[in-house]
């Protein structure tokens, strides 16, 4: 596995991160053992950078993937998230309390005392952003992370927190159905220094060999309340897809493999993290930092996927009130 640097004062890390928000039973449930199974593969596949957040399944992800650390005794490089709170009802909360609580939660189910990485997940609007970010500023300073992120976020808002203290990683969905970081984040990434970790780089499961199942999906499925999933919006989704769908398989090539290829094209900068259950969905991309896409292979996906393709918001107006907009 090829290797990236996190930001530019962040440590080294494989090209391609594990997302383990799947441990959590969000897409479908799950149990320990397979999810340890898949986390030794990526281990076997050279992934060292792993991401996971307090909220996954309340604390279920990271109380697994703890367990595994602990038996694998492995030095990797962890992220977790603190700033969503679920209980009763979603919220976001920014405040110094809860980020210092949230994050101790944390470290005692990770079994670590320090992680490389504690995002910011959502930004709360009524807690000014100078506080916040003097907040996780003080928590590198008594070392209990390395270095702080930001998830979901505008790039101006990433300007002012980067001004204040430099930060480590901004973490957004971005995958060749949603490309809104195009208009603005990579470029200012880029630019402070600053990694970006695109997560969901294969569009919920929909990039790979076959297509989710609406049917099958468990009553809690975190695609249900999508546009994009629903029955006006899929099957117009799926005939787009079908052609880079049969663009990989005619290189020879797995379709979750190019896609993610794709994207690590993008730029240096870019660290994505797909997320999956299961050891053999993620060996159908562990390969994917070996391939280097040409400009008319570039140019010849574009043309099958073409900027704003996709029929339907990628979040329900729910889950997009924790968001920041721009453009």
């Amino acid at each position: 596995m090829k290797q990236r640097k996190l930001g530019a004062n962040g440590p080294v890390v494989s090209a391609i991160g594990l997302g383990c928000m799947s441990f959590a039973g969000a897409f479908g449930e799950t149990d320990e053992a397979t999810s340890h199974a898949c986390l030794d593969a990526a281990l076997d596949a050279g992934i060292t950078f792993f991401d996971t957040a307090n909220v996954y399944g309340m604390g279920r992800s990271e109380t697994v993937l703890g367990r595994w650390l602990a038996a694998r005794k492995t030095d990797v490089t962890i992220a977790t998230k603190g700033g969503i709170v679920r209980d009763p009802a979603r919220r976001v909360n920014n405040t110094d309390t809860h980020l210092r609580a949230e994050l101790e939660g944390s470290l005692k189910r990770l079994g670590v005392d320090h992680v490389a990485l504690y995002y910011l997940h959502r930004r709360d609007p009524l807690v000014p952003l100078e506080d916040v970010i003097g907040t996780l500023a003080d928590l590198i300073t008594e070392g209990k992370v390395g270095g702080y992120g930001l998830s979901e976020v505008s790039p101006a808002t990433l300007r002012r927190a980067h001004a204040q203290h430099p930060c480590t990683a901004v973490q957004s969905e971005y995958s060749l159905w949603t490309r809104q970081p195009e208009l603005g984040m990579l470029q200012t990434c880029e630019e402070l220094g600053v990694a970006f970790v695109p997560f969901s780089p294969l569009a919920r499961g929909v990039l790979g060999e076959s297509y989710p199942d609406v049917s099958q999906m468990a009553e809690n499925d975190f695609r249900l309340p999508m546009p994009r999933f629903s029955a006006e919006h899929y099957p117009r989704n799926q005939a787009v897809i079908d052609s880079f769908k049969a663009f990989a398989q005619a290189r020879g090539q797995s379709v979750a493999e190019l896609a993610m290829a794709w994207v690590m094209n993008q730029g240096a900068h870019l660290i994505p993290i797909p997320g999956t259950r299961t050891a053999a969905h993620l060996r159908d991309w562990a390969d994917a930092d070996s391939i280097t896409l040409s400009a008319a292979e570039l140019a010849q996906i574009e043309k099958l996927l073409p900027v704003g393709f996709a029929h339907g918001d990628r979040y329900s107006d729910t889950q997009m009130l924790t968001i920041e907009r721009y453009c």
